[in-house]
């Protein structure tokens, strides 16, 4: 048997799709009702916690319990190599001209 908890309300905002006005963003909300196994509440009161800060505690331990992908320092020459990779091409990229014009950057589009 489960106990079905109170459901609880969580506010968030997304960014709006593209093209809309710069700045604005969508709020909503989501009701979230969670059913807790009578088995975590019966720990949960054996160790004198409550349900919520028991079920934060199995969270937080799984999560914890995940492989963290920790990024060391690059070296200089890691740094080096892919700066180099970046520049490969570079010698094929023709100059810019001394003062662009709207007109030199549309003149492909005519």
């Amino acid at each position: 048997m489960t106990m079905a908890r109170t459901p609880k309300i969580i506010w968030f905002a997304t960014r709006p799709p593209r093209g809309s006005e710069p700045g604005s963003c969508y709020i909503g909300a989501m009701e979230i009702k969670v059913k807790i196994p009578d088995e975590i509440a019966a720990q949960a009161k054996e160790r004198g916690i409550s349900i919520d800060a028991y079920v934060e505690e199995i969270l937080s331990q799984r999560v914890g319990a995940r492989p963290q992908a920790v990024a060391r320092p690059r070296t200089p020459a890691e740094i080096r190599a892919w700066l180099d990779s970046l520049a490969q091409f570079s010698d094929r990229i023709p100059p810019l001209p001394a003062n662009i014009s709207r007109e030199w950057i549309y003149q492909e589009h005519n």
